[in-house]
C-alpha cells in the first residue's frame, strides 16, 4: 500500500468514509512510526492535522511512542513560538490532551510548558489567551508536580488575565472577553482546588495592592464566593502542598475530583456524599458558538460573574471538555 501511493495520497486517505481504508492507512502510518525513528514524519502529521483536523490523525499524534512523542512536544513548541501558527497549535494540544495521551507525564520537563506560559503572560490575543488558559486547566491534574517550578508563574498568569477581565481593552469584542473570563474563573477553581495554601498568599498579597483592588472587588471576590473553605488551609501547609509525595498516589481524574469537591457551582461540583449541590439554580448550558475562531473549550452564560452584570452567579462552563477525565 505504501509502495503504490505516496505521502500526501496516504494522508487523504486517513479520513476516508470507508472504515477498513482508515484502518489499514492508520497500520501504515504506524509501521512506518516503529521503523523510522526520525522526526520527519511526526511533522508531517503535525502539519497535516493544522490544514484539517483529522481525526484520524490526532488518533495518531496522541498514541506515539518514544522517542517520537519528543517530536512531538517539540514540534509543538516550535509552532507555539511562531504567532501565525500558535492558536492552532495550542487546539492541537488541548484535543490531544483531553485524550490522555501516554505521553501527558512529560509536559512538566518538556519546552512546551515554558513556552505556553510565557505565551500567557505575554500575549495580547485575547483568544490565543482564552484557548491557552483552558489548556493549562486541562494539563495541571496531569502535572500537579509542575507547581514547585511554576507556581508563580501560574499565580502571575492570574494575576494578569483577571485585570484583563476588568479592563475590557476596547479592540476586543466582548464576546471574547466573556470567553476569557470564563476560562480565568475555571483556573481560579484550578488552582484553589490543587494550591489552597500558596493561593491563598498569593491571593492576599497581590490584591492588598491598591492598584489591584478593583480588580479583586470586581472579578475575584465574586468567584471566592462560590467555593468552600479548603480542608488543606487549616491542616495543610504551602510547603506540604507543593511535596511531589501529595501528587504520587493521584490519578488525574483524582486530582480533577478533588477540585470539585471544593466547588459550590453546580457545573462543577463532586456530587459524591458530603458535597452535593442542588441543581435547582443550575442553567442549561446554551449550544455552542458557531464562530469557528472562538476558544473550542469554552461555553459561557451572558452573565459572567462581574458585581455590574446583574447577579452573582458564575459562569456556567462546558466543563465535560475541560475536565472530563472519569
Amino acid at each position: 500500500m505504501a509502495q503504490q501511493a505516496n505521502l500526501g495520497e496516504l494522508l487523504s486517505m486517513l479520513d476516508s468514509p470507508v472504515l477498513s481504508v482508515r484502518d489499514d492507512v492508520t497500520a501504515v502510518f504506524k509501521e512506518n512510526l516503529n521503523a523510522d525513528r526520525g522526526p520527519m514524519l511526526v511533522n508531517t502529521l503535525v502539519d497535516y492535522y493544522l490544514e484539517t483536523s483529522s481525526q484520524q490523525v490526532l488518533h495518531i499524534l496522541t498514541t506515539l511512542q518514544e522517542p517520537h512523542d519528543k517530536h512531538l512536544l517539540d514540534k509543538m513548541n516550535e509552532y507555539v513560538g511562531k504567532a501565525t501558527s500558535r492558536l492552532s497549535t495550542l487546539s492541537l494540544l488541548g484535543h490531544a490532551i483531553r485524550l490522555q495521551p501516554p505521553w501527558k507525564h512529560k509536559l512538566s520537563q518538556a519546552p512546551l510548558l515554558p513556552s505556553l506560559l510565557k505565551c500567557l503572560k505575554v500575549d495580547t490575543d485575547v483568544i490565543v489567551l482564552t484557548t491557552g488558559v483552558l489548556v493549562l486547566i486541562t494539563m495541571l491534574p496531569m502535572i500537579p508536580q509542575a507547581g514547585k517550578q511554576h507556581l508563580h508563574d501560574f499565580f502571575d498568569i492570574f494575576g494578569r488575565l483577571s485585570s484583563w477581565c476588568l479592563k475590557k481593552p476596547g479592540h476586543v469584542a466582548e464576546i471574547y472577553l466573556v470567553h476569557l473570563h470564563a476560562s480565568v474563573y475555571a483556573l481560579f477553581h484550578r488552582l484553589y482546588g490543587m494550591y489552597p495554601c500558596n493561593f491563598v498568599s498569593f491571593l492576599r498579597s497581590h490584591y492588598s495592592m491598591k492598584e489591584n483592588l478593583e480588580t479583586f472587588e470586581e472579578v475575584v471576590k465574586p468567584m471566592m464566593e462560590h467555593v468552600r473553605i479548603h480542608p488543606e488551609l487549616v491542616t495543610g501547609s504551602k510547603d506540604h502542598e507543593l511535596d511531589p509525595r501529595r501528587w504520587k498516589k493521584l490519578e488525574t481524574h483524582d486530582v480533577v475530583i478533588e477540585c470539585a469537591k471544593i466547588s459550590l457551582d453546580p457545573t462543577e461540583a463532586s456530587y459524591e456524599e458530603g458535597y452535593s449541590v442542588s441543581h435547582q439554580n443550575s442553567a442549561r448550558l446554551p449550544p455552542r458558538s458557531a464562530d469557528v475562531t472562538a476558544s473550542p473549550y469554552v461555553d459561557t452564560q451572558n452573565s459572567f460573574g462581574r458585581r455590574d452584570s446583574g447577579t452573582s452567579l458564575p459562569p456556567t462552563l462546558a466543563l465535560e471538555s475541560i475536565v472530563d477525565f472519569c
